[in-house]
């Protein structure tokens, strides 16, 4: 089976999960070809000879104050198509992966040539984007003409139903993680090199967007460390981050945090982590927190969106409203001020993070690709 997988290359988790899959499903000997504006972040720590790698270009010209990156996604979409003879395209986020595929779907349809195409639902493409008036109507269009929908959490399914009219089912399929590479390394020089004194060491991951809080991190940081000898690593970039660097100036907490910027090999700072602290407004799913939890990071989170999925509250970890940080600072130090109970939360984190394996979750895709293919290639045969 030859596979289009049309993502975003960055760090957020659409991008990451799509990555992963293509990943996965080479390894299982399928071809896969990605194809976006630039090549995506995992590909890069390592070389797969099933995957191919098809850039977006977008030209610039005066005439366009933003170049037109959904034709130009379009276009490439027919070429890889009609080159690589793909059997089908998998999209990821929906905005504007779906729209530009109906397109690509109409120019193939002129020359005898088309491919079904599934949107998989990622979270701020149905939350926030999506909901936006300008979108709306095209992102509605466009969902309900792909073959197959799929979303990351019941959350989101549900919110998406509730947000749109859907005419399709939508199935869940949730994100997942390579246990073989997400695992608590030994790692105890770094941890030494980070925290001297044995001082607990508390993570966020996240692309430090308003929806994610992460002010809120060193909010709960500031309390925990008034109770707990801590220090925080804050990894990841974006529009939020100068406000937590100066709220962690203004609480003389600096020196104790430390702001990591993006990074690709993040399974190494994980593993040296003992809490993961999501505070955030809506989350689809969580992937980074369970990623974490693979590292045997207990997690503090929200109980928005999609986490309650993952994290369950009073074993992996706990669960608070939106912007509770005395719940949240108060859960934090009550599993960091015991080792036995610190053990015991870490313990329970990874056994959860199992259920999500990735040999659980892409089987699920794999049936979704054969039973859309074969339902297309009966509906083309019965329409000629």
């Amino acid at each position: 089976m030859k596979i289009g997988i049309v993502c975003y290359p960055t760090f957020g988790g659409s991008g990451v999960l799509a990555t992963e899959l293509g990943i996965a499903l080479s390894d299982k000997g399928y071809e896969v070809h990605f194809i976006t504006y630039e090549q995506p972040v995992r590909l890069n720590q390592s070389f797969h000879p099933n995957i191919y790698f098809h850039e977006v270009k977008v030209p610039t010209y005066p005439l366009f104050d933003f170049p037109p990156y959904e034709t130009a996604l379009a276009s490439a979409m027919v070429n890889v198509i009609v080159n690589q003879n793909l059997d089908i395209l998998h999209l990821h986020y929906a905005i504007p992966h779906a729209s530009a595929a109906y397109f690509a779907r109409q120019i193939l349809k002129k020359t005898g040539r088309d491919i079904p195409f599934i949107t998989t639902l990622h979270g701020t493409d149905i939350t926030l984007v999506g909901k936006d008036p300008t979108y709306e109507p095209v992102v509605t269009f466009s969902i309900n003409e792909s073959d197959a929908i799929t979303a990351v959490s019941e959350n989101l399914k549900a919110e998406t139903f509730h947000s749109f009219k859907i005419e399709k089912e939508i199935h869940v399929i949730p994100n997942f993680v390579d246990i073989k590479r997400f695992f608590q390394a030994d790692k105890d020089h770094f941890k030494q090199m980070l925290a001297p004194e044995g001082e607990r060491i508390l993570v966020h991951v996240s692309n430090f967007r308003s929806v994610k809080r992460v002010q809120d991190v060193i909010k709960v940081f500031d309390k925990v460390k008034q109770v707990v000898p801590a220090k925080l690593l804050m990894i990841g970039d974006g529009p939020d981050r100068q406000m937590a660097e100066d709220l962690a100036r203004t609480l003389g907490l600096y020196n104790d945090v430390r702001f990591l910027g993006k990074q690709e090999q993040i399974s190494e700072i994980l593993s040296i982590a003992d809490l993961f602290i999501l505070p955030s407004e809506t989350e689809s799913f969580g992937l980074s927190a369970l990623e974490g939890m693979a590292c045997s990071v207990p997690l503090i989170s929200t109980n928005a969106g999609g986490l309650p999925e993952i994290n369950v509250d009073g074993e992996t970890g706990f669960m608070s409203n939106v912007g509770d940080i005395e719940s949240m600072s108060r859960n934090a130090i009550y599993i960091l001020s015991d080792e036995d109970r610190l053990q015991n939360f870490k313990k329970a984190a990874i056994n959860q993070a199992r259920k999500f394996e990735k040999q659980h979750v892409i089987p699920r895709y794999e049936r979704l690709y054969c039973e859309v293919i074969a339902a297309y290639k009966a509906g083309k045969a019965v329409a000629g």
